[in-house]
């Protein structure tokens, strides 16, 4: 796996989860996996089944998080430069079509939250606004089509 930014924050997003899915959720599926094991007869017990699943699923999710935490690199978030859109960013755009205006905070993959207005480095409108500079319009391909922004402001915080 290859390196992941991170914020401050999101590693301590990332950690918590990993705290809870190795202390709460182990146990709880551990007492699932007992529970089914009592119940008599493997070979027919469809609980058994489950319960061993969703441990098999469990340690894939804690395994991919113990790496992506390893990979992880904190942001510096304080030589933040807003002469140009880049990580970290809010990032103030007008859609040149509808005239709605949006703001958008740029973040690592692992701390996109549309509803928050935090968007991915990766997806199409981060990775097209990356660079840019203040009254710049910018043509972004999405999976509706092509739409045209222009950055009205670039803000840290």
């Amino acid at each position: 796996m290859s390196i992941t930014h991170v914020t401050k924050d999101g590693l301590e997003k990332l950690k918590a989860q990993l705290q809870y899915l190795t202390t709460v959720k182990r146990k709880e599926i551990a007492q699932q996996i007992a529970e089914a094991r009592s119940q008599g007869d493997l070979s027919e017990n469809a609980e058994y089944d489950a319960a061993k699943e969703a441990q098999n699923l469990l340690e894939l999710e804690i395994s991919k998080l113990e790496e992506l935490i390893s990979n992880a690199r904190v942001i510096d978030e304080s030589n933040i430069d807003t002469s140009k859109v880049h990580l970290l960013c809010t990032v103030k755009v007008r859609n040149m079509d509808t005239r709605k205006e949006f703001k958008y905070t740029i973040v690592p993959e692992t701390e996109a939250n549309l509803k928050e207005g935090k968007i991915s480095v990766e997806s199409p409108i981060g990775k097209g606004l990356i660079g840019k500079q203040v009254n710049e319009v910018v043509t972004i391909t999405v999976p509706a089509g092509k739409i045209r922004l222009k950055i009205l402001e670039i803000s840290f915080g």
